[in-house]
């Protein structure tokens, strides 16, 4: 039995000798003796039977073979039932597509935290509003004017579909988005999506910059307010008269941003706004800005390459990834965007909920904004 119980041992993991294991089973049973009196001590009141056992055996110790074998008969009998039991399952070791499905998982746990789910963008305005824009659409003549800005019906025709929007209406819907941070200044809380302290710098500005600070005398253009106190300050770039994207700087999260809704480079936008940062910097503060921990910030659409083999040589082709900025799909929606892009950022929203899919909508809201000289709230 000795033997056959080591066996069994050996094959859980005992590296000792037999007889080093002869003598854990010996110590075993003694232990096992001593645990079984203290569990059936008698009470102070009853007599200690040990007491009147032969003081000769009182302070023996035991060896293995005092255990007369039944000890060694119930450790055996423990090791085949151990051995005989079904094997415990194996560990759960997940798959690298299961780990990423779990991160991924957790990640959009995480994001829905950090920025709730808002309610969807609507597809077309109310009945009563849509009545109201095909009104005003029907205008001739008509001259709409917000602060020191103003269109005319004809510049209102542009915000029709498939039509390429001009500065006049991308100018004052900057002024509009420039009035409500005001008057959110002068009139504080009460709103959910508080705008920033945001200062819009008109479609003529970027030109400006692209000549230089002195060569353009920018500092003129910022003698009544102090940019680095703002939030954020946006604009509206227009490239060689064929496209327009948005840009800010954003003092609030330190970055040189541009968007882009065709996927195009705006390294050289990034560049030259970081130099009108410093020369600003240095004419109104006399001294270099601090560029440390602020980035260029100019998120893109990522393409992923595949490859088709029904043809031969194989043929490649990019889809893309989950979007960071939405992207049009016509020749003549760069415009909207560029005015919904810079709304969005000027309530520091990260997080651009529009599609191509909501551009008619988008024009007609418009429309009816540029008309009552007052944007409307976000959905």
């Amino acid at each position: 039995m000795e033997k056959e119980l080591y066996s069994y041992e050996r094959r859980n993991g005992y590296q000792s000798s037999l007889s080093d294991f002869k003598g854990l089973l010996s110590y075993r049973a003694a232990l096992e003796k001593i645990q079984f009196r203290e569990a059936l001590s008698p009470s102070a009141s009853l007599t200690d039977l040990r007491e009147l056992a032969p003081s000769s055996n009182r302070d023996r110790r035991y060896s293995f073979a005092d255990a007369d074998g039944i000890f060694l008969q119930r450790a055996l009998d423990k090791a085949r039932a151990t051995f005989n039991s079904p094997k415990p399952p194996k560990p759960f070791i997940p798959t690298w597509e299961q780990m990423q499905l779990r991160n991924k998982t957790r990640d959009q746990e995480i994001e829905d935290r950090l920025r709730p789910k808002r309610a969807p963008i609507p597809t077309q305005l109310p009945p009563a509003d849509d009545a109201k824009v095909t009104g005003i659409l029907q205008k001739r003549g008509a001259l709409f004017k917000f602060a020191r800005e103003q269109v005319t019906s004809e510049d209102i025709g542009r915000l029709r579909p498939c039509q390429w929007l001009n500065d006049e209406i991308i100018n004052f819907y900057g002024s509009m988005i420039l009035a409500r941070s005001e008057s959110s200044k002068e009139n504080p809380g009460g709103k959910p999506s508080k705008p920033l302290k945001v200062h819009y710098f008109s479609t003529f500005f970027w030109p400006k910059v692209l000549d230089g600070y002195d060569k353009s005398r920018l500092a003129k253009w910022t003698k009544k307010f102090d940019i680095f106190e703002k939030d954020v300050v946006l604009m509206a770039v227009n490239h060689g008269n064929t496209h327009w994207t948005s840009a800010a700087i954003n003092f609030r999260q330190k970055r040189i941003e541009a968007y882009d809704s065709m996927n195009g480079d705006q390294s050289y936008v990034l560049k030259h706004l970081r130099a009108y940062v410093d020369a600003e910097h240095r004419n109104k503060k006399k001294k270099p800005f601090d560029f440390t921990g602020w980035e260029d910030y100019s998120p893109k659409v990522r393409l992923i390459a595949c490859y088709w083999a029904a043809a031969s040589p194989f043929h490649t082709f990019f889809v893309p990834v989950p979007q960071d900025i939405p992207q049009q799909e016509n020749a003549y929606d760069c415009g909207v965007f560029t005015c919904t892009i810079l709304e969005y950022l000027s309530r520091g929203e990260e997080v651009f909920n529009f599609t191509q899919k909501h551009m008619p909508y988008i024009r007609r809201k418009m429309i009816l904004e540029i008309a009552t000289s007052q944007l409307r709230e976000p959905s």
